[in-house]
């Protein structure tokens, strides 16, 4: 008999929820979150958030599991319009801060958002956010991701950014930002991935991003110029570089790539001299030279005859497989 009770009881205390599994919402989160609900007009893509439901299971919502504390808010792709509730500042164990592709979402960053020191991922894309790129951000020391990108943002680019110890991406693009790329860029101790494409950037890249060593780099479709080299060489690792659509004005023949460069979107620039023959040494998935000042003979062998025609058309002399042959002036 006093088996039967010992095992009895051995199953009931088995069965009972253990502090380190609760994953009970904290009740200041849980407050907060209703006040960016009520901030968002109550809409309909939140009508999971209710009090008879714990906080840890709404939609949008994650929770560690230890503490019940709110780590990830992830609203996207619904039918909120309004601002950023100053309130997501009061979330001070969030990892990760996610509002996107909300496209009637107005107004600036909040500066509240500069008290979530925690954070990891900012994603604040797809919008229509308007105003400055806020140097408040470089607060955010834990930060390792920030994409900002099409939204309506305006104004120079903050030089403070680069006092971002654990960035490794960086997307401003789809703006309408304005001003040089900071010098201070040069100063990044982590980034791998930069991305300003389609705003109205002026002046030379800052010679300092050749301290760093990127994997990918879209500057294209601003009014960037001068030289490129100092993103490139033999020990760099750069995949990807997007810079069409700029005024960039160098000779490309003397030009070092890395044997990791796969795209190479140099068109629509004034770029001049000749194609180096170490191209063909690449394993390219993508070249455009197209829009160029660009002459002489297209280096033969590797993928350099593989690429499409278009993206040689429109220089001054290029010449050679794919385009026709070379004249004996050539």
């Amino acid at each position: 008999m006093k088996k039967t009770i010992f095992t009895i009881s051995l199953l009931i205390l088995i069965s009972l929820p253990t502090p380190s599994l609760s994953q009970h919402c904290n009740k200041n989160d849980e407050t907060t979150l209703f006040q960016i609900k009520k901030a968002l007009g109550n809409p309909y893509h939140l009508t999971s958030w209710k009090k008879t439901e714990d906080c840890c299971t709404w939609y949008s919502i994650k929770c560690n599991k230890a503490t019940g504390r709110i780590i990830e808010l992830n609203i996207f792709s619904g039918n909120i319009s309004g601002q950023i509730p100053t309130e997501v500042g009061n979330l001070p164990y969030l990892q990760t801060l996610d509002f996107h592709k909300l496209t009637n979402l107005t107004g600036q960053i909040p500066s509240s958002i500069s008290k979530l020191t925690n954070l990891n991922y900012l994603i604040l894309s797809w919008n229509d956010l308007s105003g400055p790129v806020p140097s408040f951000l470089s607060q955010l020391k834990n930060l390792n991701y920030l994409d900002l990108s099409f939204n309506k943002l305006t104004g120079s680019i903050p030089p403070q950014l680069a006092t971002l110890p654990k960035l490794t991406e960086l997307n401003l693009g789809r703006n309408k930002l304005t001003g040089v790329i900071p010098e201070s860029f040069g100063m990044f101790k982590a980034l791998q991935s930069i991305h300003l494409s389609h705003n109205q950037l002026t002046g030379n890249v800052p010679k300092s991003l050749g301290l760093l060593n990127f994997s990918t780099v879209d500057f294209s479709r601003n009014q960037l110029t001068g030289d490129l080299s100092m993103l490139f060489g033999k020990s760099k690792t750069i995949h990807s570089a997007y810079m069409s659509r700029n005024g960039f004005q160098f000779d490309l023949s003397k030009m070092v790539f890395p044997s990791s460069l796969e795209w190479l979107d140099l068109s629509h620039n004034k770029i001049y001299g000749s194609l180096p023959a170490t191209l063909t040494g690449l394993r390219l998935q993508n070249l455009d030279v197209s829009y160029n000042m660009l002459c002489g003979k297209i280096p033969q062998g590797g993928d350099m005859q593989k690429i499409e025609t278009s993206s040689y058309l429109h220089n001054r002399c290029l010449c050679g497989s794919p385009l026709p042959a070379c004249s004996k002036r050539s």
